[in-house]
């Protein structure tokens, strides 16, 4: 690969002034052939929006290699980001060069249609590469930093609270049990499972809350907040229910109901 830095598309798309040089990476979304050159859909997940390519069959040496590239593959583009001709995108990419980093074949399994849940949880690999799977973790991305920016704003401190624990936190849900004994042949001890030989030396679990260790630092730093993993393990196999999920949970010494109400109406604000 050359020198020139990338550039991303969300960047190119954003321009508000042709280049005679820039450098794409990404993955090709589409490709369709005209007489002498090619039109490419090209996305490297910096935006939703595809940016146009044109590669010439009277500049590109490799030419016959890009009218093979299919849905998926990975290349490197440098070319002129023009004004486009055509409607509904302001830029597109003259480009004077393609490197193809990598292939893909007939059974690359994202096309450009829509590709239901229940498909895309059949490709773990791949399905970030959706619309779909695109804006949620973006939409989370920005979610996530807007929480922290929140509380940092107002004089928070962010701890981090085990996720391995040995306290059901005052009974909150069903837990998911952690341990390294063989449940085929477990240690046992008067007729029970002898966890004193389990790599704890007693019964741990994935935590349902940080509330009981943010307590505890919030009666030493007064106003802290966590957001991490929690875990719950009833057995509810509705829409309403996840087994998995981030908490967010704020502690503070010296704060009354009234407060609490504040904080809590100003967050959800």
């Amino acid at each position: 690969m050359s020198q020139l830095s990338i550039t991303p598309i969300n960047h190119a798309l954003q321009s508000t002034v042709p280049m005679d040089k820039i450098r794409l990476v990404g993955w090709v979304r589409t490709r369709r052939d005209s007489k002498d050159f090619s039109f490419i859909e090209l996305n490297d997940g910096s935006s939703l929006r595809n940016l146009q390519v044109i590669a010439k069959s009277d500049t590109l040496q490799n030419y016959a290699d890009i009218q093979r590239l299919s849905t998926g593959a990975s290349i490197v583009v440098t070319g002129a980001l023009m004004p486009s001709q055509g409607k509904g995108q302001k830029w597109e990419l003259v480009a004077h060069n393609i490197e193809i980093v990598g292939g893909a074949d007939e059974t690359y399994p994202l096309q450009k249609k829509g590709h239901t849940p229940e498909f895309l949880r059949e490709i773990a690999h791949l399905r970030p590469r959706s619309n779909l799977f695109g804006c949620v973790f973006r939409v989370r991305s920005r979610l996530a930093f807007a929480v922290h920016q929140f509380f940092q704003d107002r004089g928070f401190i962010y701890v981090h609270t085990p996720i391995i624990t040995g306290s059901d936190c005052e009974g909150a849900g069903e837990l998911f049990r952690v341990s390294t004994i063989d449940v085929k042949n477990p240690p046992t001890k008067n007729g029970d499972v002898d966890y004193a030989q389990d790599f704890f030396a007693r019964q741990t679990y994935l935590t349902v809350s940080g509330q009981l260790e943010a307590e505890a630092f919030a009666c030493a730093l007064t106003k802290v907040y966590t957001f991490g993993p929690t875990f719950r393990a009833e057995n509810s196999n509705t829409s309403r229910h996840a087994s998995e999920f981030w908490m967010i949970e704020p502690e503070m010494a010296f704060c009354d109901l009234t407060g609490n109400m504040d904080l809590a109406e100003e967050f959800v604000k």
